[in-house]
C-alpha cells in the first residue's frame, strides 16, 4: 500500500506569480490545458498500489479547491484529501502535524512531491529503487550546470551506492551538480528526524508568535532542517532522472512547463493535442485548444499554445509560445508572443502583445532564474508579458515585456512596464 502526498502551500508563497495568482490558487493554474497540480496527481494514480493522494497547505478550501478535488476523485477512482495547516509550517512542518493521516492503514512508503514542479515524475522506477535498497529517505535528483546548480538545493553522492553524503540548500560556491527535484520517497521511519526537529525547536524556545500559536516549533524545513542534518548518515539516497524537470515560480517558468508538458503529451496524452484538419486553423507543433473554444480557420497557433475554455480567437490571429486562459477573446488579426493573457481578457484588432522568453533551464547557464529580481537599475528586466484578469487592450497598439494588473482598460501602448 502506498500514498503520496503533494505540498501545495499557500497564498504567500505565490508572489511571485502575480497577478495570476490573484485569481486563483497557484496550484490550480491552467498549465498545458490542466490544472497544475493535476499532472502530479495523475503521475501518483498511474503508480500500482495507490491507495490515498493527500494534498497539504494552508489555502483556505474554497470552491475551486474543493470543486478541483471533487473533481479529481471521481477521475482517478482515488480519495483525494486536502489537510489544511494552521499557519506555514514548510516543507516538512505539514509533513509531521498530518502524520497520523499519512501514516493511516499502514503505507510501505509515500511520495512527497512539492506542487510548484514540472516533471514526467518517474515515480515507479523510485519506488523499484526503493524497494531494491530500502532507506528512510529517497531522493530524486537532476542535473544542473555549473552557473545554474547555485539556485537549487546541491546534492553530493555516492557513486557507487547513491548515499548521498552532503546536502547544500542553495550554496553560495559550487558543490555539485546533482540538484534535488523536489519531489521524494519516504518510508514510515522518515518521520523520526522529523519529530526530533519539532522537539528542538520546542527546547530552543521557539514556540509563540504574535497569535499565540505554537508556529515556530511546527515549522519544519526538510531541505536545511532534515537532509543537511542527515546526509552522510546512511539515512538518504539519491535517485536520478534525467527526463523533464523544471520549477514552477513565477509566470514566465509556468510557459516553459507548459512547453515541456505539451511535448511529453506526444507520449502521455496525444488526444490533449491539437491536429490539423481541413477548415481549422493551421496547427505548428504542440498545442492545446479546450473543446469549448472558438477558433477561426485562418488562425496559426503554434509552437507551445494552450488555449483555454470559452477563449475567441479571431481570422488572421498569430498565437505562438502563450498561455490564453478561459473566456478570453483575440480579435482579428493580433499577435501574441511569449504572453499569458489573463482570464476574460480582450486584445484588440492588430495589436501585439509580446514579451521575452524566460526559460528557467537548469542547464542553460544563461536562463533567467526565478529567484532573481524582476528589476535592474530601477527598471523591468525583459520578460514574458502577463494579462492580468479583464485586461482590455485597445486596436493596434504594442504591449512588450510588460505586466498588466487586472481590470485595467489601456488606452496606448506600454514597453517594459508594470501598469497598475
Amino acid at each position: 500500500m502506498l500514498k503520496a502526498v503533494i505540498l501545495i502551500g499557500g497564498p504567500q508563497k505565490g508572489t511571485r506569480f502575480r497577478p495570476l495568482s490573484f485569481e486563483v490558487p497557484k496550484p490550480l493554474f491552467p498549465v498545458a490545458g490542466v490544472p497544475m497540480i493535476q499532472h502530479h496527481i495523475e503521475a501518483c494514480a498511474q503508480v500500482p498500489g495507490m491507495q490515498e493522494i493527500l494534498l497539504i497547505g494552508f489555502y483556505q478550501p474554497d470552491e475551486p479547491l474543493t470543486r478541483f478535488l471533487e473533481a479529481a476523485q471521481q477521475e482517478f477512482n482515488l480519495p483525494v484529501r486536502y489537510l489544511q495547516e494552521f499557519a506555514p509550517l514548510g516543507t516538512g512542518g505539514g509533513l509531521y502535524h498530518f502524520r497520523d493521516q499519512i501514516l493511516a492503514g499502514g503505507p510501505e512508503a509515500f511520495f512527497v512531491l512539492n506542487a510548484d514542479v514540472c516533471s514526467d515524475f518517474p515515480l515507479s522506477a523510485m519506488l523499484a529503487a526503493h524497494r531494491h535498497q530500502p532507506h528512510p529517505f529517497l531522493l530524486l535528483g537532476t542535473t544542473a550546470n555549473r552557473t545554474q546548480s547555485l539556485n537549487y538545493g546541491c546534492i553530493v553522492e555516492n557513486p557507487q551506492t547513491h548515499e548521498v553524503l552532503h546536502y547544500v540548500e542553495k550554496p553560495s560556491t559550487f558543490v555539485s551538480d546533482i540538484i534535488n527535484c523536489g519531489i521524494y520517497l519516504f518510508s514510515p521511519e522518515a518521520l523520526k528526524p522529523l519529530r526530533d526537529v519539532f522537539q528542538r525547536n520546542q527546547q530552543d524556545g521557539q514556540l509563540e508568535d504574535s497569535s499565540g500559536l505554537w508556529r515556530g516549533a511546527g515549522t519544519i524545513r526538510l531541505e536545511q532542517d532534515v537532509f543537511s542534518a542527515l546526509a552522510g548518515q546512511g539515512q538518504i539516497y539519491v535517485h536520478l532522472t534525467d527526463g523533464i524537470w523544471s520549477q514552477i515560480k513565477s509566470a514566465g517558468s509556468a510557459l516553459y512547463a507548459s512547453r515541456l508538458y505539451l511535448g511529453q503529451y506526444q507520449l502521455t496524452h496525444p488526444e490533449r493535442l491539437a491536429k490539423h484538419y481541413l477548415g481549422g486553423p493551421r496547427i505548428r507543433g504542440n498545442v492545446y485548444i479546450h473543446p469549448t473554444a472558438k477558433v477561426a480557420a485562418s488562425a496559426v497557433l503554434g509552437p507551445n499554445v494552450s488555449i483555454g475554455e470559452g477563449v475567441t480567437v479571431g481570422e488572421g490571429v498569430r498565437l505562438r509560445e502563450s498561455i490564453v486562459l478561459h473566456g478570453a477573446t483575440l480579435q482579428e488579426h493580433t499577435c501574441v508572443l511569449h504572453s499569458i493573457v489573463g482570464w476574460g481578457s480582450t486584445v484588440g484588432r492588430w495589436a501585439r502583445v509580446e514579451g521575452t522568453p524566460n526559460d528557467p533551464n537548469p542547464n542553460d547557464p544563461r536562463a533567467h532564474m526565478d529567484s532573481e529580481s524582476l528589476f535592474k537599475d530601477g527598471k523591468l528586466l525583459p520578460a514574458i508579458t502577463i494579462l492580468g484578469c479583464r485586461v482590455r487592450i485597445p486596436a493596434e497598439v504594442l504591449i512588450l515585456n510588460s505586466i498588466v494588473l487586472p481590470h485595467k482598460e489601456l488606452s496606448r501602448s506600454f514597453t517594459n512596464q508594470i501598469i497598475l
